[in-house]
C-alpha cells in the first residue's frame, strides 16, 4: 500500500468509528472499527469492524450497518470532503483476529502441556 492510501485509510477508520459508535450502534453493543483498506485508486475502502454485543447476535448489528451504508457514507463524505476528491464506497467486513488470537492461544497451551506431558513420562 502507498504512503497516501494508509493516510487516507487511517482517517477514514477514525471518522468512521466516531460514525458508527455515535451513530449506528444499537443499545448494549459497541463497535469498533479494526482496521481500513483502500484500493489504489482510491474507490473502495474495506472497513474491518468488531463488534462487542452481549445478549445479541452480532450479525443483527452488521446487518443494521449494511442497511445505513448509504447513510454513513455521507456523513463521511461530510467529514473528509476537503481531504479526498471522490468518497470512496463503503464495504463492512467482520473482523474475526480476536477469534484467530484466542485459537492460536489455545493451540500453543495446549503443545505446551502435550510437552510437559511427554518430558514427565520420559523422566519416568
Amino acid at each position: 500500500m502507498s504512503i497516501r492510501t494508509e493516510r487516507l485509510g487511517a482517517v477514514i477508520q477514525k471518522d468512521l468509528g466516531e460514525i458508527l459508535q455515535q451513530d449506528y450502534q444499537l443499545s448494549g453493543s459497541f463497535i469498533t472499527v479494526t482496521r481500513v483498506r483502500v484500493t489504489p485508486d482510491l474507490s473502495i475502502a474495506k472497513a474491518y469492524i468488531s463488534v462487542f454485543s452481549p445478549g445479541r447476535e452480532p450479525e443483527t448489528i452488521f446487518q443494521h450497518i449494511d442497511d445505513h451504508t448509504d447513510e454513513i457514507r455521507y456523513e463521511l463524505a461530510r467529514r473528509i470532503r476537503h481531504q479526498v476528491r471522490r468518497i470512496p464506497e463503503l464495504h463492512f467486513y467482520v473482523d474475526d483476529s480476536a477469534e484467530y488470537v484466542n485459537k492460536m492461544e489455545s493451540l500453543f497451551s495446549k503443545v505446551k502441556k502435550d510437552r510437559e506431558n511427554r518430558k514427565s513420562r520420559d523422566e519416568e
